[in-house]
């Protein structure tokens, strides 16, 4: 970077504040500004982030966490305003949804308890954008330049671009703020996930930043876990779980007073020994064994057996959600399947309605992230900030580059790596029980899969929780999770 270059066109944000928590006072400076990316000593783009630093009293440095969500195309709003910051989004006990308007309260359940924090908004989400003009034309046209993605910006919707500019964030920032020597953590949410695993590797690899631990929430860990095919059918057994818990949340599954995780660990067993192989052996099975394997779906998963056996035991997760409940006129959610909805459309023989559980967010976190920036932040700007860019997901770009790569892209192979290049790199995976959308079975099966050295299998942490997606807007999820990650960044420092 040229010393001559000026770090960024736009106004920094620099405020003091406090987190009253019942052990203590939290006093802690927030820094929201964005960062110029260079290419060739030149400013290609800007990334928007929030930094919170604790007042810290000893000589030894404090835990520094980069934290970043998913989509691709998703804002760090829903981890900065759901779970880990100083303020957060109120809602439900359960993750419902509460009446407008939004309320923002304290967050008692922050990681700035044990750790400094930066959300990082990815290019074409939050306030981050490409950098298209000149100094003067941005000027006179900072909005237009806000709201209408310029073909730069698509650059950066790229699978390793994508990863390359969230390292090179880092790396600028840990020398910007002087903190290479703190114990450094990264967390991302789904896609974001999937970020973390592949960070786990190339931020050690190729950019010297040492990692203390990663955190992998709700991931797309393998993408050809995503979605069962006629021939893809370990993804049908990875899902089965996470209805089968919705099941008994609903109480539609059929045996009567057994408790979740008796019925999960029924579900999981059965997922491996029995629907993985039965799918497998295709129209080989003979017709009195189809019909007993489409029984017991029918009764770990709460749906006629009729519908199962029209399925041929491969249950998609909007047919699920469409049918769980339709005798109530309600849908449940795909990233959480514990919450209902009214279906808007209970006559016609597909959904046609909106999911309750992501689209019924938006006015939540748009409108708690926009207070709190622009608020108690004091962030100046045109700028709209993009909880969710869709332009960003329909562009975005699956290809890896280099070599005839084909099929499903995935990051495992990354995490396995990170975790053998630095043995003492503690990894947490971490779902809601009841997401549809990226269930926690698969992440346990790929972790029975990884093969790991038995120095480093104790390094990887595995624990779930009742919610969806975002099982932290759970109330007492959000605690219990919250004391867990207390734990281990204990672990991962000691």
């Amino acid at each position: 970077m040229s010393d001559s270059t000026p770090s960024t066109t736009r106004k920094s944000s620099i405020t003091e504040h406090s987190l009253p928590l019942s052990s203590g006072e939290i006093r802690y400076k927030a820094i929201a500004e964005w960062q110029p990316l260079y290419e060739r000593e030149k400013a290609i783009a800007e990334i928007f982030h929030v930094a919170y630093f604790a007042d810290h009293q000893s000589t030894t440095p404090r835990p520094l966490t980069f934290v970043f969500n998913g989509g691709p195309g998703a804002a760090s709003a829903y981890l900065h305003m759901g779970a880990l910051g100083p303020k957060r989004v109120a809602f439900g006990q359960q993750g419902t949804l509460p009446q407008p308007p939004v309320k923002v309260v304290d967050n008692a359940e922050s990681w700035l308890s044990f750790s400094d924090l930066v959300f990082i908004d990815p290019v074409g989400t939050g306030f981050s954008r490409a950098v298209t003009l000149d100094k003067e034309e941005a000027k006179a046209d900072e909005k237009a330049k806000a709201d209408k993605p310029e073909e730069k910006e698509t650059e950066f919707w790229e699978v390793e671009r994508d990863l390359n500019a969230l390292a090179e964030f880092i790396q600028t920032f840990l020398s910007k703020h002087n903190r290479w020597l703190s114990p450094i953590f990264i967390a991302g949410e789904s896609y974001g996930g999937f970020r973390v695993a592949k960070l786990a590797r190339k931020l050690q690899q190729n950019y010297g930043v040492g990692l203390s631990g990663a955190i992998i929430i709700s991931p797309v860990l393998e993408f050809s876990l995503l979605e069962g095919t006629d021939y893809n059918v370990t993804a049908w057994a990875a899902v089965l779980p996470s209805m089968a818990g919705a099941a008994v949340h609903h109480n539609r599954a059929q045996r009567v007073g057994e408790t979740l995780q008796t019925h999960l660990a029924e579900a999981e067993l059965f997922a491996r020994k029995t629907l993985i192989p039965f799918l497998a052996m295709g129209e080989s099975v003979s017709e009195d064994e189809q019909q007993q394997v489409y029984q017991q779906i029918a009764d770990l998963i709460g749906l006629p057996v009729e519908f199962v056996a029209r399925q041929g035991g491969r249950i998609g997760i909007e047919g699920f959600a469409r049918e769980l409940l339709r005798d109530r006129q309600r849908i449940v959610g795909l990233y959480d399947a514990s919450i209902t909805a009214i279906d808007p459309f209970p006559d016609r023989p597909l959904y046609e309605g909106t999911d309750p559980t992501l689209d019924g967010l938006d006015r939540l976190f748009t409108g708690g992230i926009n207070s709190h920036l622009r608020g108690t932040l004091g962030v100046e700007t045109n700028l709209t900030y993009h909880l969710l860019n869709f332009e960003t997901f329909k562009a975005w770009k699956f290809e890896l580059k280099g070599g005839l790569k084909q099929g499903f892209i995935g990051a495992v192979d990354d995490l396995r790596v990170g975790m053998t290049l630095n043995p003492y790199m503690q990894v947490y995976i971490t779902h809601g029980l009841f997401d549809l959308v990226t269930p926690y079975f698969a992440s346990n099966h790929l972790a029975d899969l990884m093969k790991l050295d038995p120095d480093v299998r104790p390094n990887l942490t595995i624990q779930h929780f009742q919610g969806g997606h975002m099982f932290y807007t759970w109330e007492a999820s959000r605690q219990q999770w919250f004391a867990e990650m207390t734990q281990f960044y204990q672990r991962a420092i000691a």
